[in-house]
Parts: structure tokens; sequence; C-alpha cells
């Protein structure tokens, strides 16, 4: 179904997009009720080393050009809340505001 999508638009999203460079209020101690005020529900949930982890995640698929993608992962503590979280996307905008080093 997603390449039969694909084809007709020449695009496809996966997930919910989600704006990365304004996380300021993410911090450790960050409790889930209040991430999924923020963001909604996880696109998908693990776990690292046997505590939780939540994924938000944003995939943008072009039949041409370019497709890009981003991925945000919490790792909560054993009481529920943010331990650490990683970010990280292929969106040159994002990029560039993520990292002004790589400005053109």
């Amino acid at each position: 179904m997603l390449v039969t999508a694909i084809l007709l638009v020449g695009c496809a999203h996966v997930g919910s997009n989600f704006d990365a460079t304004s996380l300021d209020w993410l911090r450790e101690g960050t409790t889930k009720q209040e991430i999924q005020q923020k963001l909604g529900t996880p696109l998908r949930v693990g776990s690292d080393g046997g505590l939780p982890t939540w994924t938000y995640g944003y995939y943008e698929y072009r039949l041409f050009g370019d497709s890009n993608n981003k991925d945000l992962v919490l790792r909560f503590a054993s009481d529920g809340t943010v331990k650490s979280w990683t970010f990280a996307t292929t969106f040159p905008e994002e990029k560039k505001k993520l990292d002004p080093a790589l400005q053109p």
C-alpha cells in the first residue's frame, strides 16, 4: 500500500511531524504525561537495558528527490521520568538550526 501511495502522489509520510528545533522543554525528569501532552502517542515503544524507551519519528519518502526523516528517542528512568534523549534529523532546515556550522 505504501508503494502504491508513493507511485500515485510521489510522496508518502509516516508518523506525526513535530518541531524538533523547539525541544527546550524536554529535560531529565520530564514525565511521560508531559511528553504525551506535547507530542502525543509515541510511534514506537521499546527497551534499552531493561528501561522503557519511546520513539517519536517522522519519515518522508519521495519517489523523486531526497527523502527525509527524524527520530526522537526518549530513555526513561525506573520512576518513569526522562533519563536521557537523542534526536537526529536529515531535514536540511532543522540540521542548519541545530548546528549552524552546517550553513552553506
